[in-house]
């Protein structure tokens, strides 16, 4: 698989993949990484790639021009584009569209920068839209890097124990159980004895408890959805 960053700042992103897992799994060409920059495809003599915007305000919008001929480069090297697009307005990225996504041959992830990208090469170029928060940044860069690491660790052989897959917080409709290690006691305070005995059983329906708690804290939407669900199938 292959990711491509179209990006105006390339260094910024290089760096994270020079360390840890996902230097591995890069190292061991489970997937591969490359870089587009639109300055490069700009044909204005100071390689601008930004304009005022029609309908006035503060900010700059990233012109059509060199954003389109940089997708269209693509288009015209590789086959089996998918591309991606960054923004607040976008459908809410979730794990399910991590391990979905991990399917695909190529996605491009696009990153904007100013007030956005115009939005004619949205329409044309654009086949998913995501957001991953209710908040805004100064770029696409950070959205794409954490879609691209929830999507590279569902690949085959990225993960060195894939069966922490299925066990990971949104695999169902519970968070995660909390996790301990040694030592058992640690300024005053004890992980649970109940997983240091051995009793498999015991322990897996203690993790649903902590799991379904974690769950009503932090994200009690996801249980009454789960409930609205199993009502449904009824």
């Amino acid at each position: 698989m292959t990711f491509t960053f179209v990006t105006l700042f390339p260094n910024l992103m290089q760096g994270y993949f020079q360390d840890s897992i996902l230097k591995r799994a890069l190292d061991a060409e489970r997937f591969h990484i490359a870089f587009v920059d639109p300055r490069d495809f700009s044909r204005c003599k100071h390689k601008k790639v930004d304009d005022t915007a029609f309908s006035g305000g503060a900010g700059m919008v990233m012109s059509p021009q060199p954003m389109y001929d940089a997708l269209e480069h693509l288009h015209q090297q590789y086959d089996n584009l998918h591309v991606i697009f960054p923004t607040p307005v976008g459908k809410p990225f979730t794990q399910n569209d991590a391990k979905r996504l991990a399917q695909k041959e190529h996605v491009v992830f696009i990153s904007g920068r100013y007030e956005g990208i115009d939005e004619r090469v949205i329409e044309q170029y654009g086949d998913e839209l995501f957001s991953i928060g209710d908040y805004i940044l100064t770029g696409g860069e950070l959205p794409s890097l954490v879609m691209c690491d929830a999507i590279a660790r569902n690949i085959d052989g990225v993960l060195g124990n894939s069966d922490s897959l299925d066990v990971e917080s949104f695999e169902n409709h519970l968070l995660e159980a909390p996790s301990f290690t040694k030592p058992q006691h640690f300024r005053g305070l004890s992980a649970p004895s109940e997983y240091l005995k051995g009793n498999h059983s015991k322990i897996a329906a203690l993790k649903i408890g902590l799991s379904e708690c974690k769950t009503k804290f932090f994200r009690p939407k996801r249980l009454i959805t789960e409930q609205k669900r199993k009502l449904y199938e009824k």
